[in-house]
Parts: structure tokens; sequence; C-alpha cells
């Protein structure tokens, strides 16, 4: 266990000595850093934060050759290059990807130290099992056949869906989309990862304003803001090496920086305004400041006018939040938003960001949504220095839910409907009748039987009531009995004392990852559990997509280590037992066990349409790695070289093959450029018209565009209504044919079609599929490529929409948290009717009706540290990393540390409302305002005031152990996603 040296007493710096090296001998930078570890954070910040390093040119220590691998950070997802420097197999080292247009030679402190991610001592090493309450070392072979035996079993006696595949935000694209493949093979959509609980109300908000639930621009293009707005985020801790991008437009621009959060953070201490307001009250404050842009008209009317929906309906709720009710309810004075708003009006472009403090609430939904009204009011989207800048917080969570890892999609966001599994089912080249006969059906509550294939899964923040819940009480045939962690941290979720006891209640739990996870420990289990060791993504190869949407390609540093496999080759073991490997794997090549990855990379290409995944080939993303010299550092466009004129990792959407050689779409909604060059409208998901008002876009196209106007997403029916499917070649006619079920015969290539398909109309009982055949469903591109070719886009033209009338609020409103100490603002904003969807009883007024707050006077809320990343199980067993952050801790305002006798550095219990409690170190700081209380959610292996260290395996458990804070936290979920609720619920504190 490490320790401090000191209590705040001056001492001299742990590292003299090897100071003192550097100051006296002649020691090369490469083994400096790998001497001082610490060190390598603390260079790398320096770049990350605007000092200055220089590239290293020193000969490597050792004699022989050093073979440099690119592969990209697995922590937050900025996307930084790692160069490994691999000897013999062995990785002796490594640098930040100086060429890399993210990172541009900086790391954080985590990035500093991936190489002890892969190499730590503290790994999982082998399968294991529990037998008797004690850990036993197992074979692969009896792992899979035990763990395959029993989920069959439960398969059989209950349905597919009681077995419930819980995948990863750390995996490649690849194995993100075998995933899910996977589980549709097995027969359940009850599979989920870690987006569910950090950016699915951005999803839901985002993709229902505009389109595409996704970062609009990227890291880069805020070089170009004039104004950066920065709310519920913390770039400077949860994204470091992100900062950098945002300083530099802060400095070379004088972009003025806004950080609205309650608490004075790192990244608040950049800022040239620092708005602390009430957590959960996000939508007020946003409407404060759209109230004085309204009053003072500094709103963009053509843009409006011309490419918004339903702005006037905003205007009518704005008008309701005047200054001294935004001050009511978010504690932020008037004059102070009306200065903010001023200076919004006056910098434009500006761009928001945010991420899970804006996120992670039960009307999260509302506040993504009133995020994209503010900028487009502005008129800042669409515009290179303006957009929504939604920083993701995984390696790869952005393509993992591209990618369909989720209970209600899809790869690349399809659905569950028909269609939907029609699409997948013709990639796949499945049989549809034999798909559907793996899920289950069950009679609901008409009488009549509902397809369980169609339906949305648990999500993950919910597995613990499909478990505990009473079965008349689910929509699905029984509960929830055995359960797969397949890379997730459990303790990243709200209501630990419950999931303890639904984990305890399982027939099977399954740990499948590089280190143990609380989920080894968490639970009293003394059989039935086991864990496999799943190899780190240096140890595998594939493909990685950051925040901003580019994908990129990460090569193989070292073989696996230890036992450990490689997820996609754990795939294949659970697919031949299932015995459906065959079918799952009929287009993807095996080697021994192992799936091709590219073959994996070329399958989703063949199906993702939606989101332009297709025209990303595995030689078009491993070109641009080797070519990031190439690209321009803040447009991300090629300037020469092999990879000339696309953006930098092709950002979806990639339209079209990849033979059409689409450049990738950098900034969302930008209508300056024509399509082919990576231009957009909004999208036109929505239909064309509203209650007899327009939903297209008005006057306002693309660069290039033959349709002066706003149209419709493109159909095979357009096509030929605009007499441009004359422009399909044979091969593109026949697969669309193929599609709606004209012809039977699969085409392969334009060169060997066998009888040519006819070019004039087609028999009226076909006429209609073969038109209704659209951009989405077409597996040729064919329509695609037309519609870009006479300057389309292919999912149409259209306004960006402020009223979503399918959700709960179709105007964001304010409503109070359920567990709310402003009892004076419930009856004014309350919350939502309980209601049962995604599968679940969910409570919202019959929580909120009961007054906590004079028990439980203090609002708790949560967020990340520069030095942890996630549930922590990785980064708190990295010695370099351990050694920054020993303890758990809860920041206390000074004034409510002494109201409450507690001494800074004292333990004090905090307690939640529902019962779970936390024993943690005090940080008294006037970081939280009065009232306000905040604990990182990293740490895990300590439950309720008891060190759990004894039940890990040996040698296994993290360096630095602590509480989690979501032991404290309590019930809540997003009306629209089931998003859990983590930043405002109440608590007390008392000393230990």
């Amino acid at each position: 266990m490490l320790r401090k040296k000191t209590n705040g007493v001056a001492r001299r710096p742990q590292r003299t000595s090897i100071l003192s090296e550097v100051a006296n001998a002649s020691v090369d930078r490469r083994a400096f850093l790998r001497g001082s570890g610490l060190a390598i954070g603390g260079l790398a910040a320096v770049a990350a934060t605007g000092g200055t390093v220089t590239q290293a040119t020193a000969a490597t220590a050792a004699t022989g050759d050093v073979k440099r691998v690119k592969s990209v950070c697995t922590h937050c997802s900025v996307g930084c290059t790692v160069e490994a420097e691999v000897q013999g197999g062995v990785w002796i080292g490594q640098e930040p990807g100086w060429d890399s247009p993210f990172n541009l030679g900086a790391h954080c402190a985590k990035g500093a130290s991936v190489r002890e991610h892969a190499h730590g001592e503290r790994r999982l090493k082998y399968p294991m099992k529990k037998v008797g309450g004690e850990w036993q070392r197992i074979s692969w072979e009896q792992a899979i056949n035990e763990i395959g035996d029993q989920m069959m079993s439960i398969r059989d006696s209950s349905g597919p869906d009681s077995v419930y595949w819980l995948g990863s935000a750390k995996h490649s694209n690849e194995q993100a989309y075998l995933f899910r493949k996977f589980a549709a093979y097995w027969g359940t959509n009850n599979v989920d990862h870690q987006a569910r609980i950090c950016h699915s109300t951005t999803v839901a908000g985002v993709a229902n304003t505009w389109g595409y639930g996704a970062m609009t621009n990227s890291y880069n293009d805020i070089h170009k803001s004039r104004a950066i707005f920065i709310i519920g985020g913390n770039p400077a801790e949860a994204h470091p090496v992100s900062l950098q991008h945002v300083l530099k437009a802060k400095e070379q621009n004088n972009a003025p920086l806004i950080v609205c959060d309650p608490r004075f953070t790192r990244t608040a201490a950049h800022a040239d305004e620092y708005v602390r307001f009430r957590p959960g009250s996000d939508v007020a404050l946003v409407w404060g400041l759209l109230w004085h842009i309204f009053e003072n008209g500094w709103e963009d009317r053509d843009f409006i006018r011309s490419r918004v929906w339903g702005m006037d309906e905003i205007r009518t709720e704005v008008a309701n939040w005047t200054p001294d009710e935004v001050e009511r309810v978010t504690g932020v004075p008037g004059s102070q938003l009306e200065r903010v708003a001023r200076t919004l009006a006056n910098n434009r472009p500006g761009t928001v960001i945010w991420c899970m403090g804006g996120t992670q609430h039960t009307n999260g939904n509302n506040n993504t949504r009133a995020y994209c009204i503010l900028q487009l009011a502005l008129g800042n989207m669409g515009t290179a220095g303006g957009g929504t800048n939604i920083f993701r917080g995984h390696d790869n969570v952005q393509g993992a839910t591209d990618l369909g890892v989720l209970a209600d999609t899809l790869p690349g966001y399809y659905g569950l409907t028909a269609g939907s599994w029609a699409h997948w089912a013709r990639v796949w080249e499945e049989d549809l009748d034999w798909l559907k006969g793996r899920f289950a059906t069950m009679q609901g509550k008409d009488g009549k039987d509902k397809a369980m294939m169609n339906l949305t899964g648990i999500p993950v923040s919910r597995w613990i009531d499909g478990v505990l819940e009473a079965k008349e009480n689910l929509e699905q045939p029984d509960n929830t009995r055995a359960m797969v962690f397949w890379g997730h941290a459990p303790n990243s979720q709200t209501r630990l004392k419950e999931m303890k006891t639904a984990m305890e209640k399982l027939d099977l739990l399954v740990v499948v990852d590089p280190y143990p996870t609380v989920s080894a420990i968490l639970h009293d289990r003394t059989d039935n559990t086991y864990l496999l060791p799943a190899s780190t993504q240096f140890e595998t190869y594939g493909s990685v997509t950051a925040s901003n949407r580019s994908i990129q390609w990460r090569d193989k540093v070292v073989e696996p280590l230890f036992e450990s496999l490689p997820d996609h080759i754990i795939m294949h073991k659970f697919a031949t037992k299932f015995g459906f490997a065959d079918r799952l794997f009929r287009n993807i090549e095996v080697n021994g066990e192992e799936p091709l990855i590219e073959d994996l990379t070329r399958e989703f290409n063949r199906g993702m349409w939606t989101v332009g995944y297709t025209g990303q080939s595995p030689e078009r993303l491993k070109m641009h790695m080797e070519n990031q010299h190439t690209f321009d550092r803040t447009t991300l466009r090629a300037n020469g070289g092999p990879a000339d004129g696309d953006y930098y990792g092709m950002p979806w959407p990639c339209w079209g093959t990849p033979e059409m050689n689409h450049p990738g779409s950098a900034n969302l909604y930008d209508t300056s450029l024509p399509v082919a060059k990576g231009g957009l409208p909004f999208r036109a998901r929505y239909g064309v018209e509203r209650n007899g008002e327009n939903l297209l876009a008005e006057g306002s196209y693309t660069v290039g565009s033959e349709i002066e106007d706003g149209y419709p997403e493109f159909t095979m029916q357009m096509l030929i209504d605009l007499g441009w499917d004359s422009d399909l070649t044979p091969y593109e006619r026949r697969m669309i044919e193929y599609v709606a079920g004209y012809i039977d015969q699969r085409p392969e290539t334009d060169t060997d079609l066998g009888e040519q398909s006819q070019t004039g109309p087609y028999p009226s009982d076909f006429a209609e599929q073969i038109g209704g055949v659209n951009w989405k469903t077409d597996l040729s591109g064919g329509i695609q490529r037309v519609a870009i070719a006479h300057g389309c886009a292919p999912y149409g033209n259209a306004k960006a929409r402020c009223v979503v009338w399918t959700f709960p609020d179709p105007v964001p409103v304010h409503r109070e948290p359920l567990y709310t100490n402003r009892r004076d603002l419930v009856e004014d904003y309350p919350t939502y009717e309980d209601k049962t969807f995604w599968r679940v009883p969910t409570m919202y007024a019959s929580i909120q009706k009961n007054d906590f707050s004079k028990d439980y006077p203090i609002i708790l809320t949560s967020g990340r540290l520069v030095e942890y990343e996630g549930g922590g199980d990785e980064t708190r067993s990295n010695p370099w990393l351990a050694e920054l952050q020993q303890n758990m801790f809860v920041e206390i305002n000074p004034r409510d540390a002494n109201n409450l006798g507690v001494r800074d550095g004292a333990d004090v219990w905090v307690e939640g409302p529902e019962g779970g409690k936390v024993k943690v170190m005090a940080m008294v700081t006037p970081r939280v305002g009065e009232g306000v209380a905040f604990m990182p959610f990293h740490f895990g292996g300590h439950f309720e005031g008891e060190d759990l260290r004894s039940k890990y395996p040996d040698g296994a458990d993290p360096i630095v152990l602590g509480e989690s804070t979501n032991t404290a936290q309590t019930y809540g979920y997003d009306s629209v996603t089931q998003m859990q609720e983590t930043k405002a619920t109440l608590c007390k504190i008392m000393p230990a």
C-alpha cells in the first residue's frame, strides 16, 4: 500500500535523487521518464496546459531493434495516440503521438502511464471461480463449459432474456459490433453498456433536435471559437488533453471562457466568468440566458427562420423565466446572466461544451435539449467554431454506442422495428425466421402476444430491478437470473446497497475484464461466480471512435499477457459453446479461434448506412494513422499526401462505400460545403410537416445542391420522381430490387449480374416496395451516391426542432430533483408521475412527495478526478497514479464543516436518504458552495466502513481502495432514457 510521506509539512522533493542525476550526468529523456513515472504525467500535463515539451530524438537505451507501434489511449475519448516502443515482444517504453492532431505530443497522467495498465502485476491472470467462498484457478475450457451449461439451463427454463449481457465502452468498434450481434443471436435485447449512464440523455436530446446524437464539431474546431460556454463539464480533470484546444481559442482569439458548475473546478479556475448554480437547475439557467437574449433581440432571426422549427414555443416558456425567478431557482443573480448572455451574443461563433454534469438527471434529456436550443437561438450551429462539443468519458464509448451495444437499438441506431431486423438479417445473410425464433414472446396486459425481439431491453441502469422486482411487474417473461459484466465497473452505478442484494440473488455472475473490478467483491456470493481475464486493448487491434466521431486504428502492441484473451476470441468461445458460431461468423474469417478484425470492420461497413460508418474501410483507417502528420491541426483535413482532402479519421458520416472516397464530416450541419466535401444540412427525421407547419428547411441548402430548398430523406421513389434513378449502376439497381424483395438472388458485383434488371416502370404490386427502399436500407449505397452526386444529403434537408412532441416534455422544462431540499419549488416544478417503461416500473412522484431534507439537508453531487478513470479499478491498480490520490474524500464547504464540527482531513460518514452510507475523509474547501458536497466516483473496495481487500483474488487487489460514492447515491432515472441521477441528491454528513 502506498503511503504519503508527509501531512502538509514542507520537505525535500521525493524525486531529488533522479533530478540530481539529470543535473550531474547525461541521461536521455526516455530513460529519465522510465525512471520517473510521476514525471511522465507531470511533463505531459505541461504540454496539455500550454507549456512546452520537446520531441525526443535520443537513441534508445537498449541495443537491438526497437519497433514503434501506434495505439490509442484506453482512458477518455479524446483519442490520444500512444507510441509504444517494443523490443523482443516486450513493451519497454512509450511516447505521446507527436503527429496526432488530437494530443499534439501531450499526455495527461493517465495516458502517460498506460504501459503499466497493460503490464500491471495486479491484472487478473487466469480464469477463476468461487468455490465455497474461495477463489480457485481453472482452465478456459472448464470456465466456458460450466458457464455455458448454466446459461443454457437458464435459457431453457426462463428464456433468453433472463441472461443479461452487459457490454463495454472499452471494446473496439469491431468487438462492440460483434457483442451486439452475439446478443441478437443469443436472442435478447437485454444488452447495454456504460453510455446508458453517461450520455444516453445526450443522444436522445441531441438526435431529437437536429438528427444525430453526437458531438457536432471537434476538439480542434474549438480553435475557431470566439466564446466557450462549458456547463456540467470539467475537461481539465476529466479530459485533460482537450484543455489545450480550449485554451488555444481562449488565448489566440481572446475568446471568453464561461464555466457554469455548482463546484469551482480546475476548469473553472481558467474561466473569465464562473457561474455557480444550484445542482439540477440547468434548464432554468439556460432559459434565464435566453430571456436576456430574446429581450434584447440578440437571437439570429434569419437562422431561426430558415433552419429552426418551434422556437416560438420556446419563447413562450422562456418568458416565464424572469431574472427574479431564475435567481430563485438557480441562485444565480440576473445581472450575471445578463452579462453572460451579452458575452455570448457579442462573441460568435461560440461553442457549448457539456459532460455528465448535465446528463445525469431525472430530466437530463431536457437539459441537453436546452443546451442545443441556446445554440440554435444564437445561430451557432453548422459553423466552424460553433456547435455542441459533447466530451465523452471512455475511449470508445462513442463507438460502442454507434455500434449498437444498447438495449434499444441495433448497430447504427436502427432501432428494434421489424424493418431494422430485416435490414441486419440481410447484412448478416441470416434467415430472419431463424433469428426471430431465438427470441421469446410473452403475453401482454392486453392479452396479445408481444415479440421480445421488438421491445427495448432493461437498461444497465436498471438491471438491479430486473433481478429484485416481482416477476409480474416486469415486461419480460422472467427475472434476470444471470449477469455478465463484460468490461464494466459496477461501482459507477447508483444504489450499490441494492446492487449487492441483486448480485447475491443471481444464479450466475460472470466478470470478463483485465482487472477483477468491484463485481468480484461487492457481494457475499460463495459459488457460481466466475472471473475471466480479458486482454487489454493494447494486446489486440482494431478501430476506436473518438469523441469527435473520428475513427482511429489501433495496432497490437504486444501479444496477450498471462492467460488473458482478446474479447472477440472469448465471444467466439461462447458462440461455439452455444452452437451458433458458424452462423455468427458466416462472413467472418476465423483463424483458429480468432475472428479476423478486418472482416468485422467490413461487415459493419456493409450495414451502417444511417450514420455513415460505411466509407471507413480498414485500409483507409490504417492509412490515416500512418499519415497523421499530413492532417491540419485545426481543420483536421489532410493537406496533400495519400489522404489528401480527407478529414482525419473520416468522422462519421463518411457516406457511401469506401470506393466513393467521401472525406468524412468534420463539422455536422455545415451548409457552406458540398455534401461530397463534408457539408450537411439538418436531418429530416420527423416527417415533412407538423400541424400544417413546414418541417423542412426554407431557402437553406448545402453548396452545390440541385434542390435549392428543404427536401425529405431520399428513397428510390424520390430518385424515380426526380429522374435521377437512371444514374444508378446495374448492380445498385439490382441490389435495391433485392432489398425490396423483387428478386431473390443477391447480386454480387457489376460484372456478375446475370439477367439485367429492368429500367422501366415496375409492376404495380412491387412499385411501392421498390420505391420504399431508402438510403438507410439500400445495401449498395447507390441511393446515397446518386443523392450526393446531385449535391444533396441522403438524409434530407430539414429544420432543427425545438419541440419534441414524442417526449414527456415536448418543450424542455425545469423539474425539481426527486430528492430536493427546496420544498418551496416542488409545487411549482414537480417531477413526473410514476410509470413503467424500459420493462421496469419507475418511481418519480411517489419519492418526491416525501420531504427528506430535514434529516438530509446537504445536496450531494459527484464527478471525476484527473488521476483516475471510470470505476477506477485499472487506474487505482497503477502505482504511478495510485500515489497521486490515495484517499477517497468528500468536499465540504467551510461553513458547513464548522457547523458540523468537522475538521479538514478527519473521517466522516456521508449518508443518503435511502440508507446507504460511506466513511470517507473530509476535504474542507470553498470549491463547493454552502449546502453542497462533492465526492469522486472512481473508488471501490470499501463498503459502509468495511475494507473488502481480503475478498479479491490474491495479487489482484487494486493498490488504492475506498468507498464508492454510489453507496450513498439514490434512486432517480431520466424520463426518456433511464439515465441515472448522480448530480443532485441529498445527504447528511457526520463526524466518524
